[in-house]
């Protein structure tokens, strides 16, 4: 694995555990919910989609980005300044960093965690999800708001 990640020249070991984490996750959570008797939605409706997206963007962005969850990142980044209103720019370390400072790379454990949660708790899941959205819908009136104001200016 040495040879390929240096000839690569990407972290590819880091990448292919993080990759049988996910895989195991996936297959505890699927046999649990066998074990549990628990099924799976027959469908997933709109708004579940809905939420699941909207909440999945935002919990990604404030895990990847955000300032006051920048202490769980740390010891996989490197910290490179300021990105954005409330975002850091992050210097990944190891294939740990790169997962945890990429909004891109963390919706899919997130999209994956909302999906179980809506196995076995879909009441506390779409009120988790609600309340992303809401913090959504919430940063972008922030945005449109100081955008109208310094067009006001």
């Amino acid at each position: 694995m040495t040879e390929i990640t240096e000839e690569y020249g990407r972290p590819v070991g880091g990448y292919l555990r993080i990759m049988a984490a996910y895989g195991g996750a996936v297959t505890a959570a699927v046999a649990l919910a066998a074990f549990l008797g628990k099924k799976p939605p027959e469908r997933v409706g709109v708004l579940d989609l809905f939420l699941m997206g909207v909440s999945t963007h935002r919990l990604s962005r404030t895990l990847a980005k955000d300032s006051v969850t920048s202490p769980l990142r740390a010891p996989f980044t490197r910290f490179k300044g300021v990105s954005g209103p409330a975002e850091l720019k992050e210097e990944p370390r190891s294939a740990m960093g790169e997962l945890l400072a990429c909004p891109f790379c963390l919706a899919q454990w997130i999209a994956t965690a909302y999906a179980a949660g809506l196995v076995f708790a879909p009441r506390m899941t779409r009120l988790a999800g609600s309340t992303m959205t809401a913090v959504a819908v919430s940063d972008w009136l922030q945005f449109g708001y100081a955008k109208l104001m310094k067009e006001a200016e």
